[in-house]
C-alpha cells in the first residue's frame, strides 16, 4: 500500500480455556518466543508480551491489511499445537473462545507496556476474571 501511513496499536488479551492456571513459569518464555515468531511471520510488530498462568497480553503494531481476528486465530491455534506437541500439560491445552482487543494511541504506549510487563504485580490485587468481566 504505497503512500499509506498508520499507527494502529492493539492490546490483545485471551485466556486459557476455563481460565485454568496452565501456563507454567517453566515454559512461559518459550511460548512467548514462539508467539513472537508467529506475529513476526505474519508481518506484524510485537511491542510487548507477558501474562499470568491463566491468560496472556500481547501489544502489537498492526498493519491495516491484517485482520485482528485472523491474527489472533493464528496465534491461538499455532501456540496451542506448539504446547500440545511438547506435552507440557496433562491432557489437551486450549485457549478460550474469543479474545479482547483494545486500541491505543502512540502517546499511551508507555503505560500499556508497563501494564503488560507488570502483570504479576497487577494481579496481586485483582484477578484476571475480576478485571476482564
Amino acid at each position: 500500500m504505497a503512500n499509506t501511513y498508520t499507527q494502529l496499536y492493539i492490546h490483545i488479551i485471551f485466556a486459557v480455556k476455563g481460565r485454568q492456571n496452565l501456563i507454567s513459569a517453566n515454559w512461559k518464555n518459550e511460548i512467548y518466543k514462539y508467539i513472537t515468531g508467529i506475529i513476526t511471520n505474519k508481518e506484524q510488530k510485537l511491542i510487548a508480551i507477558n501474562g499470568m498462568p491463566d491468560h496472556i497480553h500481547i501489544l502489537i503494531g498492526l498493519k491495516p491489511d491484517k485482520s485482528i481476528s485472523d491474527l489472533v486465530r493464528d496465534i491461538k491455534s499455532n501456540s496451542s499445537k506448539f504446547i500440545n506437541d511438547r506435552k507440557w500439560i496433562n491432557g489437551k491445552f486450549e485457549w478460550q473462545t474469543g479474545f479482547g482487543a483494545f486500541s491505543y494511541s502512540h502517546s499511551q504506549l508507555t503505560n500499556v507496556i508497563k501494564y503488560i510487563q507488570r502483570q504479576e504485580e497487577h494481579h496481586k490485587n485483582k484477578t484476571f476474571k475480576e478485571e476482564y468481566t
